[in-house]
């Protein structure tokens, strides 16, 4: 019997997103402590995701042509840290662009990656996915609480020793993952262009381009926006990693939840869930309840929406496309609209404010529900069972 690493899997994941939490709410001061612009920060941090837009492809490809999917988790883990190591030692704009731009390369390579590798590790019992994921969230919040509450203490720059250490733990637990024969058939499978001519894979992957987008406006303005109506910082870290560990229960509770409601019910309360969400935050932010029950939403609209999605990716691209449809997934909805809706938000803001920000939100939201309930079945996600595929799934600062 086929013995599941869990542990290590786990561990990789704790890590992978305790980089996302001690990068993505603090490392924008770090570089502001260096008198960087508004401008000058924004582009080094927009590398994230323009890498995002073709890196996980590229490397999934790679992956799936050679058959080398840990060889290249591990590559990658070398290669982040390496970059990362840069900023330890530069201080000039251009510099610095370009090891962001490194590590946002290689970095951004590894999860699509561990995702198919999970899975098929798991087998027969992909239920357990949603427990294995959850230990990332856990990663999360210790790294932005603990973060936070260390740069109370001492100086901004070490921050980089936070990070570097958070690396170093993804490059430990890269190096222990062992690899895994593909599960699926490998004879008779449909080529990648083929597979996503379906009419299934296109609504899907518009819907999550759609959800990601929705999102764009809460990773951005967000602490913005609670600190604008006088929310105290700390405050705002609690809201931040309340929504995390409503992200926490539900991946705990998903095997229960995908039994009962199936993968197309639960994706469409998930875009529901994101239309209420984001009115509420935009309109609502006066009253601290509303906004704790928005917080709370973040279990829908990220955690269960995230676990169905990798699940019908993952039942959609078998065998050896499975590299490349979890990176076609990164690609399309944290990449693609993640940055569409950044800049989106960005636009709306400075012309009509928070409510109209979080009202187009919500219109992504409503956009995506559509895409799923015209363009995907319940027979294309629910026949025959499939709690055990519904039960198969697909980081994030998040996105996480």
């Amino acid at each position: 019997m086929h013995a599941l690493p869990y542990w290590r899997l786990s561990g990789y994941y704790f890590f992978y997103f305790a980089f996302i939490g001690a990068f993505s709410p603090y490392f924008g001061l770090y570089l502001q402590s260096l008198s960087f612009s508004a401008w000058d920060i924004g582009l080094l941090m927009s590398q994230m995701q323009l890498m995002r837009l073709f890196a996980p492809y590229l490397w999934g490809a790679l992956a799936d042509r050679f058959g080398q999917r840990v060889a290249i988790v591990r590559l990658a883990a070398v290669l982040s840290l390496m970059g990362f190591s840069v900023f330890f030692a530069v201080r000039s704009f251009e510099t610095m662009l370009l090891a962001m731009a490194l590590l946002a390369f290689f970095w951004s390579a590894a999860l699509p990656l561990v995702e198919t590798l999970t899975f098929d590790h798991l087998r027969e019992q992909p239920a357990r996915y949603s427990r294995i994921r959850l230990w990332g969230s856990v990663g999360f919040i210790v790294a932005v609480m603990g973060t936070g509450a260390l740069l109370d203490q001492v100086q901004i720059s070490a921050l980089l020793w936070v990070i570097a250490a958070t690396l170093v733990g993804i490059l430990i637990y890269a190096l222990t993952v062992p690899d895994a024969p593909s599960h699926g058939a490998a004879e008779g499978l449909l080529p990648v262009g083929e597979i996503l001519r379906q009419r299934r894979v296109r609504a899907l992957f518009a819907a999550c381009f759609a959800m990601s987008a929705a999102h764009g406006a809460l990773y951005v303005f967000y602490s913005i926006h609670l600190a604008d109506h006088h929310y105290s910082k700390f405050a705002v870290g609690c809201l931040w990693s309340l929504g995390v560990l409503a992200e926490i229960v539900i991946f705990f509770f998903m095997v229960g939840l995908l039994r009962r409601f199936g993968l197309r019910t639960i994706l469409l309360a998930s875009f529901v869930a994101a239309m209420a969400r984001f009115l509420i935050i935009g309109w609502g932010v006066e009253s601290l309840p509303l906004i704790v029950f928005a917080q709370l939403l973040h279990g829908l609209t990220f955690g269960a929406y995230h676990a169905a999605a990798i699940a019908a990716v993952n039942r959609w691209f078998p065998g050896r496309c499975q590299a490349r449809g979890q990176a076609l997934y990164s690609s399309l909805s944290f990449g693609a609209g993640g940055l569409a809706g950044s800049l989106m938000s960005g636009w709306t803001w400075g012309l009509w404010g928070a409510g109209t920000t979080y009202s187009t939100s919500s219109a992504f939201a409503l956009l995506g529900l559509v895409c799923v309930a015209l363009g995907v079945r319940k027979a294309d996600l629910d026949d025959g069972g499939d709690s055990r595929v519904a039960l198969s799934p697909r980081a994030t600062p998040g996105g996480k």
